[in-house]
């Protein structure tokens, strides 16, 4: 997982509410474990509607979504994070998220922002003149209209992020712990071997 501190660019203005995993991703197309080009299957169903946001010039690649409260409800499924880091999306901002989205965004070093449906308000009023910067150092996301607002965020979250550990990385700063227990095991192992044969 690479490390994240900043996430900054244009940011689409999506704003809608109780957005599921089916419509980030509808599940005929989960029949693969390959995590690249699923970003063409993101929002789908929206994308095929003319004059839609996502596939505006200036929205193309955007780093930073805004959604609406409750943002990937729905099935539990990781191909939701995984469409929109293949179309771009780095960031998530929004007033909620399902428990299980903001799980599977974290183990795939995506930033999901809570804030206030007041900030999204003045966020989506903002996104199409200028840019949005996400500073997990300084737990603030601004805006080129001069906004600044602080956000919260898991602490461990936070610092596996910015240091772009995922489980196996965790699992990797123990090594010395687990070869020591391996080689205890396999002591014991032989002495209990060598215990049944005498």
């Amino acid at each position: 997982m690479m490390p994240v501190t900043r996430i900054a660019g244009r940011a689409i203005p999506f704003g809608q509410a109780n957005v599921d995993t089916d419509i980030i991703i509808p599940a005929e197309h989960l029949k693969t474990i390959s995590r690249v080009g699923l970003g063409r299957f993101a929002f789908e169903t929206l994308r095929s509607l003319p004059d839609n946001l996502f596939n505006r010039p200036e929205n193309v690649e955007a780093p930073i979504l805004i959604a609406g409260d409750n943002f990937g409800c729905g099935s539990s499924r990781e191909h939701a994070v995984w469409a929109l880091m293949d179309m771009g999306v780095r960031a998530v901002i929004a007033p909620s998220f399902s428990d299980i989205f903001s799980g599977n965004a974290f183990k795939n070093g995506m930033v999901t922002v809570a804030l206030p449906q007041a900030v999204i308000d003045r966020l989506l009023a903002t996104a199409a003149q200028g840019w949005v910067e996400i500073d997990l150092d300084a737990q603030a996301v601004t805006t080129s209209a001069g906004d600044r607002f602080g956000f919260d965020m898991d602490a461990f979250r936070r610092e596996c992020l910015m240091e772009g550990r995922d489980e196996i990385g965790l699992t990797l700063m123990s090594e010395g712990a687990i070869d020591a227990y391996e080689a205890q095991a396999l002591q014991l192992g032989w002495q209990m071997t060598s215990a049944r044969v005498a």
